[in-house]
């Protein structure tokens, strides 16, 4: 779960060196910092007004032209103010109400140089001000305009009124004002990029804690989080299960699991932990508590780890299936060098002329049994050496026909029938096409064998659309026989499991592993009035992707169950 780009989290943040984009949509610090700087220009026009109407500034200060003075000090005051209550109602774009701002304190601290003598370096101190706000809230072009336009002002009128001491006075503050300004660009960006990385920081940080909580909430392991006091702090969906399902507001861990809560206090006490499976419900399986601090900084509160014995027990089962499965591939190869020498020797000794029919009928028995293990051992063999699926997209309905057409060829087929029935239209599958042929040779074998009525010939059809109009494609293998009881039903996907004398009781396991390697199932569907149906359902391969049809001939014949 990757974060997203900042500048897609918080818009209002401007890069380093950006157009403006942060005054094109202000967050709440950008905001605050232009209410602060209108207050400020209030403050200083309150400040001009007061020097230029007061009887006692007259003492400190000479108004050259007093009533430009007043005049401007009355007039940026008024806009001072209108700009302040233009600021708060504004939303969304305040480039241009800024920029105006800026121009309104260089008019008036330039008027008030021209129309005041006695508060130069006052008046330019002020413009200062004015100067390092727009190298803040401005992009670098805007910013440095502002200075520009400062720099002039204030040297042509230091330079104008007080000759050559005031054209270097002017100069000086024109220097500071370039000077503040490449400054506060610099350290602008800094900062940004800083506030850039702590929000990236956040941004992974919270995605973070919510991959955690999600992993934790979908943990096979039941996993609750208690205090001191033994009240749930936190409670994923496998550990309430394990509960029994009790009400949120019951958060008290003795309440809810009393005997979780005596292991706890006795591993808190003692320092020791009962690993005895315990049923802390009714109907749901027996688990085994652990406990853990949750850090060093955080001793009060502790992890209750629920391992759901059933869990365990499964595990444990697939690895004793897994090594079982290895050792009987290997016992199975193992074989079948003497049952070779045994099935050659039978075959030896059914061509002498000595033997007698009695021990003829032997000799059969033993070449029959010797085929019958040899059919067992391939299976075992080829179910540990199975290859790795690869799936391509075919054209169901064009390759189920294809595939009946060459079954009817290899096939002999005395006075069964085997047909295909597909869908009007085309049907896109997933699969591997040499694993589906494979488990469909071994269905349509096994219909046609136990698949019909007494005295009667099987009648097959394999079956290939879509379950719904939106649903998924299927391939179905349908017979009109007896059916299957629904006890032996639910465990004809077992291995060894077989109601036949010569059955191996692997084909139908095999076919359920390779359909599964493609991501597909398998299952058995009785049929109304009598009958079978085994039905895959595949996965589906979009409609706009090229057609790719597989001949199942080019795969060559299918292996044997």
């Amino acid at each position: 779960m990757g974060a997203l780009p900042v500048s897609q989290q918080h818009p209002s943040v401007l890069r380093p060196f950006g157009g403006g984009q942060r005054l094109a949509a202000p967050d709440a610090v950008t905001r605050r910092e232009l209410y602060f700087f209108e207050l400020y220009r209030i403050f200083e026009a309150v400040l001009l007004v007061g020097f230029c109407f007061s009887p006692l500034a007259n003492e400190m200060i000479e108004l050259v032209t007093p009533f430009t003075a007043k005049t401007a000090g009355l007039a940026y005051l008024l806009g001072a103010v209108a700009l302040f209550i233009q600021g708060r109602r504004l939303r969304g774009d305040r480039r241009r109400h800024v920029f105006l701002s800026l121009m309104l304190d260089l008019l008036a601290g330039t008027t008030a140089l021209v129309a005041v003598k006695g508060l130069d370096s006052g008046i330019a101190a002020l413009i200062l001000v004015t100067v390092a706000c727009s190298a803040l809230l401005l992009a670098p072009r805007g910013a440095y305009a502002v200075a520009l336009i400062a720099a002039t002002a204030v040297l042509a009128t230091f330079g104008l009124q007080a000759g050559a001491g005031g054209w270097t006075e002017g100069a000086l503050f024109a220097a500071s004002y370039f000077a503040v300004t490449a400054l506060l660009q610099v350290l602008r960006a800094q900062v940004y990029e800083t506030e850039e990385l702590v929000q990236q920081q956040e941004s992974d940080l919270a995605n973070l804690t919510q991959l955690n909580d999600l992993i934790i909430r979908r943990m096979r392991t039941g996993v609750v989080v208690v205090d001191s006091n033994n009240q749930i702090h936190q409670v994923n969906e496998a550990a309430w299960h394990l509960m029994g399902n009790p009400s949120p507001q019951r958060r008290d861990l003795a309440d809810v699991a009393g005997e979780v809560s005596r292991r706890l206090y006795h591993w808190r006490t003692f320092g020791k932990a009962d690993a005895t499976p315990v049923a802390l419900a009714d109907g749901v399986s027996e688990v085994i508590p652990r406990f853990v601090r949750l850090g060093a900084g955080n001793e009060d509160n502790t992890i209750v780890f629920l391992d759901d014995i059933s869990l365990l027990s499964r595990q444990a089962e697939q690895m004793t299936l897994s090594s079982l499965g290895r050792l009987s591939a290997s016992i199975a190869h193992e074989i079948r060098n003497p049952l070779a020498a045994i099935s050659y020797s039978s075959q030896l000794l059914s061509e002498s002329e000595e033997l007698s029919q009695t021990d003829q009928r032997l000799v059969e028995i033993v070449r029959a049994q010797c085929t019958r293990v040899n059919t067992i051992v391939e299976n075992i063999l080829q179910l540990s050496r199975r290859e790795r699926s690869r799936p391509e997209q075919i054209e169901l309905c064009a390759w189920t026909t294809a595939f009946v057409d060459e079954y009817r060829s290899i096939q002999p087929q005395e006075n069964d029938e085997v047909r295909a029935v597909t869908a009007p239209r085309a049907v896109q599958a997933l699969v591997d096409p040499g694993q589906l042929q494979q488990v469909l040779w071994n269905l349509v074998q096994n219909a046609r064998r136990y698949g019909r009525l007494p005295g009667q010939p099987a009648r097959v059809a394999v079956i290939a659309r879509r379950l719904s109009e939106t649903g998924p494609p299927v391939i179905e293998v349908v017979d009109r026989g007896p059916g299957i009881p629904r006890k032996v039903a639910d465990q004809i996907f077992d291995p060894f499991y077989t109601t036949s004398e010569h059955g191996t009781g692997l084909g139908l396991y095999i076919a359920r592993q390779l359909i599964e390697a493609n991501q597909a199932s398998i299952e058995y569907v009785p049929v109304a009035g009598g009958g079978s149906c085994f039905r895959i359902t595949l996965a589906a391969a979009s409609a706009s992707a090229k057609n790719v049809t597989v001949d199942p001939r080019a795969r060559g014949q299918p292996a044997g169950f």
